[in-house]
């Protein structure tokens, strides 16, 4: 099961953020498993491949781009490779809707449809298949007329 998806920024603050589980009931307590988290992945270098680790029982994987960071967290018996899966697909769909201009301030321009794709990759923390989330940026294109891929 997918426990949230995070979408934060340099700094460590949320840019985008999904909880599909009950283990942070309150805001507080998300906010403060999003620093911890951030503080013990931020001098790592995930810059070109997705990165793995455990952390409070919860399987982390995560990948940074420009100045944003990715965070896709599982259960601690959750397959690593489809958590892997989820990552590369929402990284992807990310890339394009931004027009390979991942960074925070394209990010924040697109919220709603950063939002609407976390929407449709899981729901419930069930996976989707998310190989929609591509025809999704392509219905996004045609919608707004506007070039997603390079």
């Amino acid at each position: 099961m997918i426990k949230n998806i995070l979408l934060l920024d340099s700094e460590g603050k949320r840019v985008a953020v999904k909880y599909f589980s009950d283990d942070w009931p309150t805001n507080s307590s998300k906010l403060a498993f999003e620093k911890f988290v951030f503080t013990k992945t931020i001098k790592t270098n995930a810059r070109t491949e997705a990165e793995i680790t455990l952390l409070e029982n919860n399987i982390i994987i995560y990948k940074f781009a420009q100045d944003l960071h990715f965070f896709v967290t599982g259960s601690d018996d959750e397959n690593e490779i489809v958590l892997a899966s989820v990552l590369q697909g929402f990284f992807d769909a990310i890339t394009l809707l931004l027009r390979n201009n991942v960074d925070k301030r394209e990010a924040l321009e697109n919220l709603d449809l950063i939002l609407l794709c976390l929407d449709e990759i899981v729901d419930g923390g069930y996976v989707y298949d998310f190989s929609h989330i591509l025809l999704l940026s392509y219905q996004f294109n045609s919608l707004f007329k506007t070039n997603f891929l390079p």
